[in-house]
């Protein structure tokens, strides 16, 4: 397995990744915006996307699914409590931050919870239930990688004071995740790469549920 980092895309600066296998398939981690810059590097890597797995619904995470869709017909994964984010401008919060350059998206959608195993050839993805910043947000865990999406960051968290936001259950998923075992390398949805290890020692949200306090 083979994680590449694209440059952050969207007026958020979102991050999202290629997750390519052995047969040179991969699985784009959230599509923020601009296909075609994410289709070069596809390009430049050797490899072809074929599926789409989305932390959430918010458009700058799902702004260039239509356009990857229509490019390359690669299938789309979403939790089925953001599902309605990816046809509703409202929803995804575009229109909250006056977005251009997204798309909405009417086409098919394959749905996931917690209790499936989404696949690529070798690639196995655990779905981690982690609403807070949206109520469908999730985390995937592929070997020692998690695509931790709005919920975990670099020394901070997702917000939860936008619509569909909720610290109360923000809180039930750092607490999962802080029980989560081995040092996993985390590729959150901004900012830098970064390390459970690492978060759950110095992430003032996280350490409360590890026991370092505040």
């Amino acid at each position: 397995m083979k994680v590449i980092k694209l440059k952050p895309l969207s007026i958020c600066e979102t991050n999202s990744y290629l997750v390519i296998s052995d047969r040179n398939n991969a699985v784009l981690i959230d599509a923020p915006a601009d296909a075609d810059y994410i289709l070069s590097e596809a390009e430049t890597f050797g490899c072809t996307i074929k599926k789409i797995f989305l932390t959430h619904g918010h458009f700058d995470h799902v702004g260039a699914v239509a356009d990857l869709v229509e490019k390359t017909g690669c299938e789309v994964y979403i939790h089925v409590m953001d599902k309605p984010k990816l046809s509703d401008e409202s929803s995804m919060l575009a229109s909250h931050f006056r977005s251009r350059g997204h798309k909405v998206y009417n086409g098919e959608v394959k749905l996931f919870t917690e209790n499936d195993i989404l696949t690529l050839d070798e690639l196995e993805f655990d779905v981690l239930e982690t609403p807070g910043h949206t109520s469908g947000s999730v985390c995937f865990i592929c070997g020692t990688s998690m695509f931790s999406g709005d919920t975990l960051f670099a020394r901070s968290i997702g917000r939860t004071d936008m619509p569909d936001g909720n610290y109360e259950a923000m809180k039930k998923s750092l607490a999962k995740i802080a029980d989560l075992g081995g040092d996993l390398t985390v590729y959150p949805g901004h900012m830098g790469i970064t390390t459970l290890d690492t978060e759950k020692k110095y992430n003032p949200y996280l350490r409360e549920y590890t026991g370092g306090g505040f």
